[in-house]
């Protein structure tokens, strides 16, 4: 049973200084295993996978993968067989040391293996192999995906009364392969509030393009959302600046954030507030996506970084 909505005020200098009000949407609450955005795009998957009586579930991620994290879970709970075919060669990572723990069974591509996922015959020789499970597209994504993150807009618009809010201008969250935004746009299409997706995923994961073709499935027409740049020094690379944000958010607001995607995408909101993107009096929901789990393994780097930054 998943925890509630949570909705918590962000109070930083920054902000207060452009007039610019934050909320924080704690999905990483949610769950201490299928936490942030996940559940949301594994919840219809695994819905069709039952119906369709599949015995388990395939899908792919790198070494510190959030997905593949809470697929694991997932299929322990529910009693699914889990198969996760990884990016790179065999490693061991506090990610992948969950995995093994989680019952999933690994396959290593190497990188060029990994490259061909997104050929057309990819998922054939791993169905023949597995031919009962359901295969879950990389991150979570798809149109199923999706639309299991549409629903976060109706749960954020009923926990407004107890946060304080009759109503806010726009969302910003994090974007990979841009699932999670696509679904807030298709449960924005009567609203017209702004989704901003701050690109923080690889350039692999073309998150544009992927907004605008799940969009078309959905036969969703609209053009209120927007994507920024976040990825710094590109994806899953850190600098000292980023881990001084880090500690700071957390010393000065106890939010706890992770370097490869919340950290980047409110970084870059701050950068967006400072530059006046948003007008004095707006109200902007930031959707805390999760992926606490892959922090676990940049910790030292962060704190190395850290300390020559003081």
């Amino acid at each position: 049973m998943l925890g509630p909505t949570v909705l918590e005020p962000l109070t930083v200098d920054w902000a207060a200084a452009q007039g610019v009000e934050i909320a924080v949407l704690r999905l990483d609450l949610i769950d201490p295993l299928l936490s942030g955005n996940k559940w949301f795009k594994l919840r219809l998957h695994l819905e069709g996978s039952r119906q369709r009586g599949c015995t388990g579930l395939i899908s792919l991620g790198g070494p510190h993968s959030n997905h593949l994290h809470a697929l694991a879970a997932a299929g322990q709970r529910l009693g699914l067989s889990t198969v996760g075919l990884l990016r790179g060669h065999e490693t061991s990572t506090p990610t992948i040391i969950d995995l093994r723990r989680f019952g999933m069974h690994l396959h290593w591509l190497g990188y060029g293996g990994y490259r061909e996922r997104h050929q057309a015959d990819f998922w054939g020789a791993w169905q023949a192999r597995y031919p009962r499970y359901h295969c879950v597209p990389e991150g979570g994504g798809g149109l199923e995906g999706a639309l299991g993150c549409a629903m976060l807009v109706e749960q954020v618009e009923g926990a407004l009364p107890a946060f304080g809010w009759q109503a806010f201008d726009a969302w910003w969250l994090a974007a990979g392969t841009g699932t999670t935004m696509a679904g807030l746009v298709i449960g924005e299409r009567a609203t017209g509030r702004l989704v901003y997706g701050a690109l923080a995923g690889p350039g692999a994961h073309r998150g544009g393009d992927q907004v605008a073709q799940l969009l078309r499935e959905a036969g969703v027409s609209t053009d209120r959302y927007e994507m920024l740049e976040a990825s710094g020094k590109g994806f899953g690379r850190f600098d000292r600046r980023l881990a001084q944000f880090i500690f700071d958010i957390e010393e000065q607001t106890r939010l706890p954030l992770e370097p490869v995607y919340t950290a980047k995408a409110l970084l870059a909101l701050r950068q967006h507030v400072e530059a006046g993107r948003f007008e004095p009096g707006a109200r902007v929901v930031f959707v805390h996506t999760g992926g606490l789990q892959g922090r676990r393994a940049a910790e030292p780097l962060l704190r190395q970084l850290r300390r020559r930054h003081c």
